[in-house]
C-alpha cells in the first residue's frame, strides 16, 4: 500500500478520537440520551446525508456554501447534514405524521459544515439534542430551556449561563427601519456577530438618527433578568417587537417554575445561525469558553415544508465543546480488574472467559511476558490483580 506522505493525515477539519477521548464522548452521549429519556424524549437516528433540496429548506441561500455536497450515480445532488433539526423535520413529515402531537424526539449524532475550523468546532462535529414538536407557547419553550440547563448540569459544568433572545424583536426593528433586503441582512449579521460598532456604522450609513441608533444598539446590548425585559418592552412600545417581547414574561414564569431561572438571562443580541428560527432563541455559555456550547430556539414554520405544519422548538449541545469546558471533571477510565497470562495461551483465554462471566474486566497477555513482567505492567497501569498458572 502506498500512502501520499510518510504520515497519512486526516482531511482538514476532521479528527481522530483516541481511546480516552472516545470513552469520555460515549459516556457523555449516553448520559444525555438517558436524561432526555427521563423527560419523555425518544431517540431517533437519521442518515448522515440527505437530498440537497431537503437540507436547503428553511435556510438562507448563503447557508448552502457550508454544505458538503456529493452526487450519486443517478446524478442526484446530496449533502451531508449540517444540523439535526432539518433531517428530523423531514423524518416527521415522512414517517411520523400519524402520531399524536406533541412529539418529543432526541438524538446524538455527527453533523458536517464546511467552515473555518476553530477551537471546539471541526468540519465534522458531534451534537446531542432534543426537538419538541407540535406545541407552541412559553411553557414549551420553558421545558426545552429547562432541559438544556439540566443537560449542562449533567455534563458536570458549573458557573454556566443560558442567554435568551427573540429573533422577532430584531426582525421587527429591521422592518421599522424600512431597509432594503441586502442592508437588513448585513445589519442582522452584525448583530449575530455581536459587533455593535458595525451595527452603529451601518445604521448611520442608512440615515438612522443618532437617538434611534442609541436605542437600537442599547436593545441589542441588554443583559439581565426581568428588569432587562421590562426595560426592553419600554424601549419598543406597542410594536411587533413589543408583542414578541411580551411573550417572554410567560417564558420567565415557566423557567421559575422549573427552578432554573437563576441560570438564564435576557440577551436580545442572540440571533443564531440558521434562518428557520421564528421566535425564542437561546445559547449556553460555559466559564472560560469564548463560544457557546449549546444553542437552540423556536422554529414554527420549518415543518410546513415537509408536509407536517406544526410549531416546534429544540436545542443542540456541542459534544466537543462541552468536553473542553468540563476539562478534568470526568473520571479517568478504570483499568481492567485483572491481567491474565504467564503461561499457555489457551489456558489464559479460558481463565479470562471464566472471569468475564463473573462480570470482571479482563485483559489477556498475548505476548508471553513472565509473571514478574506482568506484575510490573499491572503496577504501572493500576491493574489490581494478576492471574498466572502458578497461582492456581
Amino acid at each position: 500500500m502506498v500512502f501520499p506522505s510518510p504520515t497519512p493525515q486526516t482531511p482538514e477539519g476532521l479528527k481522530d478520537w483516541l481511546p480516552e477521548e472516545a470513552r469520555r464522548k460515549r459516556l457523555l452521549e449516553n448520559r444525555l440520551i438517558g436524561l432526555f429519556g427521563q423527560w419523555g424524549y425518544r431517540e431517533v437516528i437519521t442518515p448522515s446525508f440527505e437530498y440537497l433540496s431537503t437540507l436547503s429548506a428553511g435556510n438562507a441561500p448563503e447557508a448552502e456554501s457550508r454544505l458538503f455536497k456529493l452526487i450519486d450515480r443517478h446524478g442526484r445532488i446530496l449533502a451531508l447534514r449540517p444540523d439535526m433539526t432539518t433531517p428530523i423535520a423531514r423524518l416527521v413529515g415522512a414517517r411520523l405524521k400519524g402520531e399524536p402531537w406533541p412529539l418529543r424526539l432526541c438524538y446524538a449524532a455527527n453533523v458536517f459544515r464546511f467552515e473555518q475550523t476553530q477551537a471546539g468546532r471541526q468540519r465534522e462535529f458531534y451534537q446531542a439534542g432534543v426537538e419538541l414538536l407540535g406545541v407552541g407557547g412559553g411553557m414549551a419553550d420553558a421545558e426545552v430551556i429547562a432541559l438544556a440547563v439540566e443537560s449542562l448540569k449533567a455534563c458536570g459544568l458549573i458557573g454556566f449561563k443560558v442567554g435568551i433572545g427573540q429573533v422577532a424583536v430584531a426582525r421587527g426593528i429591521l422592518s421599522e427601519l424600512a431597509l432594503d433586503a441586502a442592508a437588513a441582512r448585513e445589519l442582522e449579521l452584525a448583530v449575530f456577530r455581536k459587533d455593535m460598532v458595525s451595527v452603529e456604522v451601518l445604521l448611520e450609513r442608512h440615515g438612522v438618527a443618532a437617538g434611534e441608533r442609541r436605542r437600537i444598539t442599547r436593545l441589542f446590548s441588554l443583559h439581565g433578568g426581568r428588569e432587562a425585559l421590562a426595560e426592553a418592552i419600554g424601549q419598543v412600545g406597542d410594536t411587533p417587537a413589543g408583542v414578541a417581547l411580551a411573550g417572554l414574561g410567560d417564558l420567565w414564569d415557566g423557567l421559575e417554575a422549573y427552578g432554573v431561572a437563576e441560570h438564564v438571562f435576557l440577551d436580545l443580541g442572540i440571533l443564531r445561525d440558521f434562518d428557520y428560527y421564528t421566535g425564542i432563541v437561546f445559547e449556553g455559555y460555559a466559564a472560560g469558553m469564548g463560544f457557546p456550547v449549546l444553542g437552540g430556539g423556536r422554529y414554527d414554520r420549518l415543518l410546513e415544508g415537509y408536509g407536517a405544519a406544526a410549531p416546534a422548538t429544540g436545542f443542540a449541545l456541542g459534544i466537543e465543546r462541552v468536553l473542553m469546558a468540563a476539562g478534568n471533571v470526568e473520571e479517568k477510565a478504570s483499568p481492567p480488574d485483572c491481567l491474565v497470562g504467564g503461561g499457555d495461551l489457551a489456558w489464559a483465554m479460558g481463565r479470562a472467559r471464566d472471569l468475564r462471566s463473573r462480570g470482571m474486566a479482563v485483559e489477556v497477555d498475548l505476548v508471553g511476558h513472565t509473571a514478574a513482567q506482568l506484575t510490573e505492567m499491572a503496577r504501572h497501569r493500576g491493574i489490581p490483580m494478576v492471574v498466572v498458572p502458578e497461582e492456581e
